[in-house]
């Protein structure tokens, strides 16, 4: 399976942020988030729009190194957000990002914190960057949350792959414990056609952490629907919740989830 193109990561940073936005609307903005502690809903808000400026803002101007993020990290002043102000700030960020990142084009050279540095990174991460805060806020306020499937392959298929650069060690060398002979993780998705091939393999047997999309027997395997197993990847859920099932070696499952944990 091929990612998604560059201008439906740009569309659906519009889309996320939309339906992020009808979320929020008439909700209370000071629920706790329980997946992300310490925050609530407008902090939440606060904490995408202020990312979503922030990348704009370097693919704009080009940028060669990271530009200061304090303003989207130190939530504390967005405690209590006046909803008719927090919509539209919201909006106005994805649209502006978008647009940006359309006129500067894939290719565009650009500081990002992995290898590659174009554009085409940052559209890609902020489409899905959104589609999981939307979760968070969504789940936060007792709603149910749903992704397309199109979106929920690509937004895995990109948890893997930067979850298994070689340089993760070095941002988190407890992560090297994860590795060992016979420790395969298998992801099976139970509600989507065959042709979306929506089965990974998480292999811990080598030096590096390795992925690959494929039906394998492997020391433990996780079934369930495709937007659970993203929320369970991305630690928005418990692996043992409801449509979820677990076969095999569950203590390697909760290992790996707690050392691979991002986002």
């Amino acid at each position: 399976m091929t990612p998604l193109s560059f201008d439906r990561h740009c569309a659906e940073i519009v889309t996320q942020t939309e339906l992020l936005r009808t979320c929020v609307d008439g909700a209370d903005l000071t629920t706790p988030v329980p997946s992300c502690p310490g925050w609530n809903v407008g902090q939440l808000v606060r904490h995408l729009g202020g990312g979503q400026r922030w990348v704009e803002a370097m693919v704009r101007t080009r940028a060669t190194e990271p530009a200061s993020d304090d303003h989207f990290r130190d939530l504390s002043p967005y405690a209590d957000e006046d909803p008719a102000v927090l919509g539209p700030w919201l909006t106005e960020g994805g649209a502006r990002l978008a647009d940006t990142l359309r006129a500067a084009g894939p290719d565009a050279k650009v500081w990002t914190p992995v290898p590659g540095e174009t554009a085409a990174f940052f559209a890609r991460r902020f489409a899905h960057e959104t589609l999981v805060h939307r979760a968070d806020a969504t789940l936060a306020i007792g709603a149910d949350f749903t992704a397309g499937q199109e979106v929920a392959l690509d937004a895995l298929d990109e948890w893997m792959e930067l979850g298994s650069l070689p340089q993760v060690f070095d941002y988190h060398p407890e992560q090297r414990e994860l590795l060992g002979p016979g420790r395969t993780v298998h992801l099976h998705a139970t509600d989507t056609p065959p042709e979306a091939a929506a089965e990974w393999v998480v292999d811990l047997t080598g030096d590096t952490i390795t992925w690959r999309r494929a039906h394998e027997k492997s020391a433990v395997a996780v079934r369930g629907p495709l937007t659970g197993l993203l929320l369970v990847v991305y630690g928005r859920r418990p692996a043992r919740s409801e449509g979820i099932e677990i076969f095999g070696a569950e203590e390697l499952l909760d290992f790996w989830l707690e050392r691979v944990g991002f986002g």
